[in-house]
């Protein structure tokens, strides 16, 4: 089991991570990643991934009626050779590094998505989302940004219910397959296992942030967060 240190610590940012995911439709990943990296950057991705894992449960038990199924039945499928991808690099390349080319690419697409032009999640634009965050979510973790640029303009529940479905999905898939292939250790799965309740408080916590967002600052939100997602995966490449 993670030391005490490692829980408080690792804990706290799981906490504010879940609060801001279940107002926003994403964000616990891009909170929480850096700090298990600098923790112990050996328990990632595997034990973030089960701490992600239950969060749109919560979700999808509050909201599921506002599901996007049609993007989900694109998005999803992609979803498995992105994973594949994002398989190979935590076996073989420094997942790091993809990272800080990945964060670029984000960064590029929210300043894309502030001019007039209006993406929209059509089969081509959700089967690229869906593969682009396979990859990013199975070696990194943080696989929600593709997919929250193109529902960017979505009212509130839509987002979330619809990004939970997504990630619910795509992470069982990533977690098998990092099973599948030797790359999930005990002492990763036992660490996700220990943040869980951290999941659910945060969860609790973001709940009342929900109408505020949903009042008009919804796309505010959601792309400050995937910009600060980016960031955060150029940042870890060099630390």
């Amino acid at each position: 089991m993670p030391d005490p240190l490692f829980l408080a610590v690792a804990g706290a940012a799981v906490v504010i991570g879940a609060a801001v995911q279940s107002s926003v439709g994403l964000g616990l990943g891009l909170v929480a990643a850096p700090v298990i990296s600098l923790l112990d950057a050996s328990l990632m991705p595997v034990a973030l991934l089960i701490a992600t894992g239950v969060l749109p449960v919560f979700t999808l038990a509050a909201e599921w009626r506002h599901i996007d199924w049609r993007g989900l039945a694109w998005g999803v499928p992609a979803r498995v050779p992105g994973s594949v991808i994002g398989v190979g690099v935590v076996a073989t390349l420094d997942p790091g590094m993809l990272g800080a080319a990945v964060g670029a690419m984000v960064l590029v697409a929210v300043g894309l998505s502030l001019l007039p032009v209006r993406v929209r999640p059509t089969p081509g634009a959700l089967l690229a989302a869906g593969t682009v965050s396979g990859a990013m979510g199975t070696a990194t973790s943080i696989g929600g940004p593709p997919i929250a640029l193109l529902y960017q303009h979505e009212d509130g529940p839509r987002v979330r219910a619809t990004l939970a479905g997504f990630f619910l999905a795509g992470i069982t898939i990533s977690l098998a397959m990092l099973i599948a292939s030797g790359q999930a250790e005990a002492r990763q799965l036992a660490a996700g296992a220990a943040l869980l309740p951290c999941v659910v408080a945060g969860y609790l916590l973001g709940r009342p942030l929900r109408r505020l967002v949903d009042e008009g600052l919804l796309r505010t939100a959601l792309l400050c967060t995937v910009a600060v997602s980016g960031t955060v995966l150029i940042v870890r490449a060099f630390l």
